[in-house]
């Protein structure tokens, strides 16, 4: 046993890594129904790209940029790139937004754009808000970065076409100056990708699951100088284990939001739970910044140096000219 794990030991670790991570990337993409989604730790902070009934809530023209390092240390690990954009009209039951993303997991890399159109409406003392979001996505694959070991295999001799497929999300959302909760739907359209014509008539391919998002939270003023933001997001795909994040921050003097989350991260291949430290500072009225490490509790944490996240916002009165006064949600 003791030559064994000797063995073991001194196998190229780099070469280890990046054979665990192609398996595992493959098996999520080629199999069954696929969980699409990327991965963000600070969503709190951009929540068009989880419910498109969001759009025009901050009642300013809103910006936002977030560039995320997946598993620091692992070759080819996932990197997602995402811009935001969206605003109310002068008519304030009508926003409309959009937000395009890159997400790179080694050989596999996901664009999309969507555009976004949301009608709200007043309710008791807050605002409800429905949106519809439609758009495209394309999973390109870099087949030369997949070694087979059966080059026999359909999936490498037909090797399918990258297509631009289309694609719809649709959410509701209620918020007031106190407390937010949401319901939305991504993937309407479940989308068939990856089509492959097997031996003895039969077919293998991947098809885009429907996820649904779950939001909730509030702002309780501490004082004059503090004020504590607790949240919740739950994610439900079909025939997945059911996700959630909890997540608590703290505002200081309009300025600083220093926060943690605890969050699931499970599928059929790995559980990938972390603990997420982040902070967000007001630089100005207008300017935001924000950055995220994320710690996982996991066997995972062994091979990688953590995720990091990074957020820049900005908010811009189109219509009134009023000054901005700090948004809670």
């Amino acid at each position: 046993m003791g030559k064994l794990e000797l063995k073991l030991i001194t196998l190229n670790r780099s070469k280890m890594k990046k054979i665990a991570l192609i398996f595992s990337l493959t098996l999520m993409t080629y199999c069954g129904f696929a969980q699409r989604d990327a991965l963000y730790s600070q969503f709190m902070f951009n929540r068009l790209i989880i419910n498109p009934a969001y759009s025009g809530s901050r009642d300013a023209m809103t910006l936002t940029l977030l560039n995320r390092y997946q598993w620091v240390g692992f070759d080819g690990a996932p990197r997602t790139l995402t811009f935001s954009a969206h605003s109310p009209l002068r008519n304030e039951k009508v926003a409309l937004g959009m937000y395009a993303y890159a997400d790179m997991n080694g050989p596999f890399t996901d664009v999309g754009f969507m555009a976004n159109y949301a009608y709200r409406v007043r309710v008791y003392n807050g605002t409800l808000s429905l949106g519809l979001q439609a758009g495209f996505n394309q999973v390109n694959v870099d087949w030369d970065e997949l070694n087979f070991r059966d080059l026999d295999d359909p999936l490498y001799l037909e090797r399918p076409d990258n297509k631009l497929q289309p694609d719809a999300n649709f959410g509701v959302y209620y918020y007031t100056n106190k407390y937010y909760l949401g319901v939305s739907s991504k993937q309407l359209f479940e989308t068939q990708y990856g089509k492959v014509e097997a031996v003895e008539g039969k077919s293998t391919y991947s098809k885009l699951a429907r996820h649904f998002y779950g939001i909730a939270g509030a702002a309780i003023p501490f004082s004059s100088k503090v004020v504590f933001r607790p949240g919740v997001m739950v994610k439900y795909t079909d025939n997945a284990p059911l996700n959630y994040d909890l997540n608590a921050s703290f505002l200081f003097n309009d300025i600083i939001w220093l926060g943690a989350s605890y969050r699931t991260n499970i599928n059929a291949i790995t559980t990938k739970n972390a603990v997420v430290f982040m902070v967000e500072l007001n630089l100005t009225k207008n300017w935001r910044i924000g950055y995220s490490y994320d710690a996982y509790l996991s066997e995972i944490r062994l091979h990688n140096d953590g995720s990091h996240e990074i957020m820049i916002g900005y908010d811009m009165n189109l219509f009134k000219p009023r000054t901005l006064t700090p948004r809670y949600f």
